[in-house]
């Protein structure tokens, strides 16, 4: 008998099904000065122990998405290991603050399957939470990944689809406990606009580029112990490439978003994303921003803002995002919803 793991395939999955994840991983300072030598990441909260306590704080947590990035290394050998792409997102919620010395671990139900018509793959939906020591969760999602068949004769199972919110509901958001912006330094965050500077539709340019390098989305993807072949084996795809991970895409897209968007400091949710195109080693990463909601919070000064980021390719000042037949237009790597919490 095989004490290998081949990983799971589409037709091993059951609508239903938990899935408690290895391995829980304790989170220390070391993450956070990595995931900010990675990435040009520089919002004030989660670089500063002394701006944080200033904000309500107990001192600076962990950057959400690295949050997000271990929670979600954690499914990877469960859910996407013999993925072909991971398709999107929906329902995320950011529900407590995640601190140096916490423990992550990670558990998903299968709530969607889908066989593709070609027989060969079909679509796993599954919502993921992150809980900590405490069995708190600290965040919860649902992602769709097309998965492989490892026999195509397996009898496709009857299609169940999700019904899934657009967004998360303002009423929904949940806000650290204390935070407080009403002593806010706006010269130390490095931006003077406040919440209610941005217009909803208003389009924000974040001017700068990063080219992806190999070994640096490598490291990143090993950081949090995401083992999905196409990030690594360079003979999983026909074409013999690396597929970048998408979350690294992510990443450096939300900290690009710094120029323009400095003062949107903490992600609280996640309505919806799709990794329009897939993004390689070379590839020079641009990012731009639309308003598309505001929200009032209960917490004092704070306010929510609803924020469309795409992450691509093309030239600066590129804001093209779907082609006249409605699909993403080539150029787009990632589209991305989010609410984020910002200084009113």
């Amino acid at each position: 008998m095989s004490k290998t793991n081949p990983g799971r395939f589409f037709e091993d999955y059951r609508i239903g099904q938990v899935i408690r994840h290895a391995v829980p991983r304790t989170v220390a300072e070391g993450e956070r000065a990595l995931y900010h030598a990675l990435y040009p990441a520089r919002h004030a909260l989660y670089s500063s122990d002394e701006f944080a306590a200033a904000s309500g704080l107990e001192g600076s947590p962990m950057d959400d998405l690295i949050a997000f990035h271990i929670v979600f290394g954690k499914t990877v050998p469960d859910i996407s290991l013999n993925a072909v792409a991971n398709l999107g997102y929906a329902e995320g919620r950011w529900l407590k603050p995640v601190w140096p010395g916490d423990t992550l671990r990670a558990e998903s139900e299968v709530i969607g399957l889908k066989e593709n018509s070609n027989g060969k793959s079909g679509v796993v939906w599954v919502r993921t939470r992150g809980l900590n020591q405490l069995d708190e969760v600290v965040l919860e999602y649902v992602r769709w990944v097309m998965v492989r068949k490892g026999d195509a004769a397996a009898p496709a199972p009857e299609p169940v689809a999700p019904e899934l919110a657009k967004s998360v509901a303002p009423a929904d958001l949940v806000l650290p406990e204390g935070l407080d912006f009403l002593q806010y330094d706006f010269d130390l965050a490095g931006e003077p606009h406040r919440w209610g500077d941005y217009q909803i539709g208003e389009v924000i340019d974040h001017v700068d580029g990063v080219t992806i390098e190999e070994a640096e989305h490598m490291l990143a993807t090993r950081l949090w112990q995401n083992t999905a072949k196409v990030h690594f084996d360079a003979t999983f795809r026909e074409d013999g490439q690396r597929l970048i991970y998408g979350g690294h895409v992510i990443s450096m897209a939300r900290a690009l978003s710094f120029n323009g968007l400095a003062n949107a400091q903490m992600i609280v949710a996640l309505n919806g994303g799709a990794h329009a195109n897939p993004c390689f080693a070379g590839d020079t990463i641009r990012a731009w921003s639309e308003v598309l909601d505001k929200a009032d919070t209960h917490a004092p000064g704070v306010g929510a803002i609803r924020l469309r980021l795409v992450a691509h390719k093309g030239r600066a000042g590129d804001h093209a995002l779907r082609g006249e037949d409605g699909k993403y237009a080539p150029q787009v790597l990632l589209d991305l919803d989010y609410w984020a919490l910002m200084p009113k």
